[in-house]
């Protein structure tokens, strides 16, 4: 099927694209970077791979603008379905997740500037600068724990459409819920118990393969509303 005339398969691709950017920052700059409970280390890292920082804050910023065309692309295929829902996909999966990755790289543009040692901040000792930066990258961090709520949050009308959709597999939608109860879940533990957020993030895993199973349904086999196959002129060509 052409994904023309295929808007779940439009979806999928652009959800493809916000997992291969995502992990960059989230998973992969931290793993090479950072050093935990060292900031002096940390600091280095980042002065002396500028470039894989600077990669990181891009990524943010291309996943900022790919999420709001995903959940753009996810009202186009669900609006018929429930308006409403649709709608609240928009906002809390797309607009103000947006919003808080563009916050995020406010916060590491800072890092870095402070990596790089400009000379207004000579007033700073080594040490201090150090401090500034790791503080900065934990705001980054917290921005993440509260902005899972709204990952979370945002599943939970997607499940909904699904499960009313009649076009998408019903399993998808109870996984697709069960996955966004996770993640408002590691919101909360990362607020209130940060010291067992890593156990509960362990425990989640596979709830939290919702969104790859969901993404690689539309990439593969995509959706059509019934409305959208009723008139589609490659079908009624076969006809």
């Amino acid at each position: 099927m052409s994904s023309t005339h295929n808007p779940g398969r439009v979806a999928g691709l652009w959800y493809l694209l916000l997992c291969v950017l995502g992990p960059l920052r989230l998973i992969y700059i931290p793993s090479k970077l950072f050093v935990h409970g060292n900031a002096t280390a940390t600091a280095n890292n980042i002065a002396a791979h500028q470039w894989l920082f600077r990669f990181g804050i891009v990524a943010d910023l291309v996943g900022a603008v790919t999420l709001i065309f995903l959940a753009l692309a996810l009202y186009r295929l669900f609006s018929g379905v429930d308006q409403y829902l649709a709608v609240l996909v928009v906002i809390l999966g797309g607009v103000m997740p947006s919003l808080i990755y563009f916050v995020n790289v406010v916060s590491d543009a800072g890092a870095l500037m402070i990596a790089r040692g400009p000379d207004f901040l000579s007033v700073f000792d080594k040490p201090q600068r150090d401090a500034l930066i790791m503080l900065l990258l934990r705001l980054h961090d917290h921005q993440n724990t509260a902005a899972e709520i709204l990952w979370g949050l945002w599943l939970l009308p997607l499940a909904m459409l699904v499960y009313k959709s009649h076009f998408l597999p019903r399993f998808l939608a109870v996984w697709l819920a069960i996955n966004g109860f996770a993640y408002v879940i590691l919101s909360f533990t990362g607020v209130l118990f940060p010291q067992y957020e890593g156990k509960v993030f362990l425990l989640s895993q596979p709830a939290l393969f919702a969104e790859l199973a969901f993404m690689l349904w539309l990439v593969i086999k995509g959706a059509r509303p019934p409305a959208l196959v009723a008139t589609s002129p490659s079908l009624a060509a076969g006809y």
